[in-house]
Order: C-alpha cells, then sequence, then structure tokens
C-alpha cells in the first residue's frame, strides 16, 4: 500500500482544528460560545460548530456575513407578536398624518415610496448590508491581529503551520466576530422603533419604516395615548428618511466617513497577548468582555480624533435637524414635549447592545452635540424661516459647521444679510448660500435651459415641477 504524501503545513492545520471542533481533542464549545457572548444551549452550539467547520472547509480567509445575519434574525425572531390589523391600520393612518403635518414645516423632498411596517426580523434583515459594511474593517483588524499574535507566540515547530494558514485562522476569527455582530444586531432589532431610529441611514433611500411591535413597548409605563406616540414617532421617522433623500450627498458622504474612520482603527496587539497569555478557559467573559468593551483598540490619534469630531457634528446635525422639524410638526400633539423628552431620555442612554454596536465598528453612534446643533436650527428658523433653513441641505460646502454649532448667531447674520440683499466680506460657502437664497446669475441661466439641481429647488432657488410633473412642495 503507497504512503500517503505529505500533508501541507495548512491541511495538517486543518486536520487539527477539524479534530477539536470534532470534539476528539481538549475543546469545550461552550467555552468558545461564551467568549464570542454566544448562547451556550445544545441548538446553539451546535449551530456554532457547524459555522465554524464551514470556515474551517472553506480555507479561504473571508468574513461570511450570512452567518451575521442568520443569527441576527434567529435573535430578533424570539418573541416576535404578530401586528392586528387594527394595529396596522392605526400606524398607517399615524403616517399619513405625519406627511401632512412635515408639509407645514419643511421644505425637503418627499418619500415617492408609502412607509413599511417592519417585523423585527425584517428589520434585521433590510439593515444587515450597512452593518456588515461598517464592521468589515474592524473585523478585519481584529483577524489579521489574531493571525499575528498566534503566528508570534506559538511554539516553534508551530509557528511555520500557523503562518502558512494564516487565511484558516482570520477565517475562523471572522466567523465569531460576525456571530457576535449578529446577536447586537438582532438585539437592538428588538429595541428600535423605526429605520432611522439609530441616526444614521440604514435603510435604501425612499424608504421609511416603523417597527409596531417596538412601538408599543416605547409606549409601556407612559400616560399618553398610543395615536399620540404613533404619530410623532411617525413624523420623526418621516422627516429622517425625507432629509437623506432630499441630500442625496448627505447618505454617501456620511456612510464613507464612517468606514474611513474605521479602516483606520488598529488592534492594540499587545493587549491581544496579555489576553492570550492569561486566558482561563473556564473564565471566558475576559474574552468576550474585551471584543464588547472596546479595549483591544487603542486610543485614537489626533487624525481620528479629527475625524471624530467632524462626524459627531454631521450626526448632531442630521439629528439636530429632526428634533426641531420633529418639534415644529407635533405642535398639534398635546403630550408632544412629553414624548420628545422620552426620546431624548432613550437616545442619550443609549442600550446594551448600542454600546456593543460602539465598540464592534469603533465608534460611537449617538451625537454629542445634538442639543447644541439643534439649538442652532432653532435659531436659523426662528430668523430666517424653515425653507432657507433647508436650503443648508442642498449642497455639502453649505452645511453648517462645528463653529456654526458653537456661534449660531455669526451663521443666522450670514444668511439674514443675504437675504436682505446685503454685501458682507463672503468666503466661498457664502457665495453659494447667496446663490442659493437669492439666485445668482448664472443659476437664472440654467433655470431658462432647465438646468437645476435633484432635490426639488432649481439654482435660481425657484420650486422646480417634481418627477411627477406636479410643482414640488414644500412637502
Amino acid at each position: 500500500m503507497p504512503d500517503e504524501p505529505d500533508k501541507s503545513p495548512e491541511d495538517e492545520f486543518r486536520d487539527m482544528l477539524r479534530e477539536l471542533m470534532s470534539g476528539n481533542g481538549s475543546f469545550d464549545a461552550s467555552q468558545l460560545a461564551g467568549a464570542a457572548g454566544l448562547p451556550s444551549d445544545p441548538a446553539s452550539l451546535a449551530a456554532l460548530m457547524a459555522q465554524l467547520q464551514g470556515a474551517i472547509q472553506s480555507g479561504d480567509g473571508g468574513i461570511n456575513w450570512d452567518l451575521a445575519l442568520q443569527q441576527a434574525k434567529t435573535i430578533s425572531a424570539d418573541g416576535a407578536e404578530d401586528t392586528s390589523p387594527a394595529r396596522r391600520e392605526q400606524l398607517e393612518q399615524a403616517f399619513h398624518i405625519a406627511s401632512l403635518w412635515l408639509a407645514d414645516v419643511t421644505y425637503v423632498a418627499e418619500l415617492s415610496s408609502e412607509p413599511q411596517l417592519f417585523t423585527r426580523s425584517r428589520w434585521a434583515t433590510k439593515t444587515m448590508p450597512v452593518w456588515t459594511q461598517l464592521a468589515e474593517p474592524v473585523a478585519t483588524s481584529i483577524a489579521n491581529a489574531l493571525t499575528d499574535v498566534l503566528s508570534e507566540r506559538a511554539p516553534e515547530e508551530l509557528r511555520g503551520m500557523i503562518a502558512n494558514a494564516g487565511a484558516l485562522v482570520r477565517g475562523v476569527g471572522g466567523t465569531l466576530f460576525a456571530l457576535q455582530l449578529g446577536q447586537v444586531v438582532g438585539q437592538l432589532a428588538r429595541e428600535v422603533v423605526s429605520g432611522g431610529d439609530v441616526g444614521i441611514p440604514l435603510l435604501d433611500e425612499n424608504e421609511a419604516a416603523l417597527v409596531p411591535q417596538n412601538v408599543a413597548e416605547f409606549g409601556d409605563g407612559l400616560d399618553i395615548s398610543d395615536d399620540q406616540i404613533q404619530i410623532y414617532l411617525a413624523v420623526r421617522e418621516l422627516a429622517h428618511a425625507r432629509l437623506f433623500r432630499h441630500a442625496k450627498w448627505l447618505r454617501l458622504h456620511l456612510i464613507s466617513s464612517i468606514t474611513e474612520f474605521a479602516r483606520g482603527i488598529r488592534i492594540d496587539t499587545d493587549r491581544l497577548e496579555e489576553l492570550a497569555e492569561s486566558f482561563d478557559p473556564s473564565n471566558p467573559e475576559e474574552l468576550r468582555d474585551a471584543m464588547v468593551s472596546g479595549s483591544l483598540i487603542p486610543p485614537r490619534t489626533e487624525s481620528q480624533e479629527a475625524s471624530l469630531a467632524r462626524l459627531e457634528t454631521t450626526l448632531a446635525l442630521i439629528e439636530g435637524w429632526v428634533d426641531v422639524v420633529t418639534a415644529a410638526a407635533t405642535v398639534r400633539l398635546p403630550k408632544s414635549a412629553a414624548i420628545a423628552e422620552t426620546v431624548r431620555r432613550r437616545r442619550a442612554a443609549g442600550g446594551p447592545a448600542e454600546q456593543a454596536l460602539g465598540a464592534l465598528v469603533g465608534l460611537e453612534l449617538r451625537p454629542r452635540r445634538l442639543r447644541e446643533a439643534a439649538a442652532m436650527w432653532q435659531q436659523v428658523s426662528d430668523a430666517v424661516g424653515p425653507e432657507q433653513r433647508d436650503t443648508l441641505w442642498s449642497h455639502p460646502d453649505l452645511v453648517p459647521t462645528g463653529e456654526d454649532v458653537d456661534d449660531p448667531q455669526a451663521l443666522v447674520a450670514r444668511m439674514e444679510a443675504v437675504s436682505r440683499g446685503e454685501q458682507p466680506v463672503q468666503d466661498e460657502m457664502d457665495l453659494a448660500l447667496e446663490d442659493l437664497l437669492r439666485g445668482a446669475s448664472s443659476g437664472a441661466d440654467d433655470a431658462a435651459t432647465g438646468g437645476g439641481d435633484e432635490t426639488g429647488t432649481d439654482q435660481a432657488g425657484e420650486r422646480r415641477p417634481d418627477e411627477n410633473g406636479t410643482d414640488g412642495p414644500p412637502v
């Protein structure tokens, strides 16, 4: 019988891992599940082992994000309830009222598709593409760092084997990260009330949605009627979705900024080595805590801090605008102020899932300057009105800066001067603002030839027909 050909180091390492996964080695699957923050019941352990076996079998080093979606759907479906026809009708009516009320206070593009009602599982499914886009840079960094540490810390006789099987190790690490992301998103699906509740554009452009089961739970313990809560939350969701449809550049700008920030994150391999040296298999909590607390991510560099400040300002401007518009649109609701305060407290506190997500993507998504940004938008609204206020979203060069948030009066003074036809000392932003508020001669030429932007306002500052051939709102 001929001898078996010599196996490559990668094949040997794969066989060794497969032995461990099958239970033939000194490996406790429940400890690994605990370290990853995953359930340790028999069914979950069997699924975990099957998923890790798949990663070993493929050996391509890629991250299977389908595992994150499967995990999120499983968790979000636990305890799910069907929405009754009566509740569905109430929420659809709430969206209808919200659309009418927003028409009185905003000058941003209206959605061309009907708002939707999502189950928790549907929310997880629809939002997962954005979550994976945000998390992938950090997941890749962690998987690469794990490979480096294993290669450096392994005994001499295993070092070459691990180095040659780097893709395999990255695949296993990526699988664990994907499962953990799925758990976080699944838990978020049990908490959020709408598509825009987290503050970033998780749904496709032109989409708005409420999660009926979570909307009902939002009102538990509040002495406020269901219809008021439903209308208020519908107004917030529509305002958020319409803003991103109106400012077509904003979605790509925000998502790109977050992913660029995440790509700059590096894993603290010294900390990872410390965990490897002190890791106690009977107490996997230390490893899990390191993963979800963000302690593997070293302090930010100066450039990262500057990038983070810009991101936080953008997030605060978005949420502040939504707050101001929602307050103006819901003045008819007797309890609108109480609902707004509940939203603010809920947002400020966050939850375990949101905090874990912040560690996974390296960014806390709750804007810290929200109150200041909302105050700025309110001052602009009071001074020049909602129509001129909303023109500031028409181009990235016009959006207020952190300095404007700090000193709203300077922004208001510039806008008022342009409205009065005065000629203050102008920079490029002022000139662009003047073009929008008063209409520049070049804009008039464009209007005569059918030119204009995509947001329902031509460059001469006049409302032009929308895509349905009707005059644009205020919407």
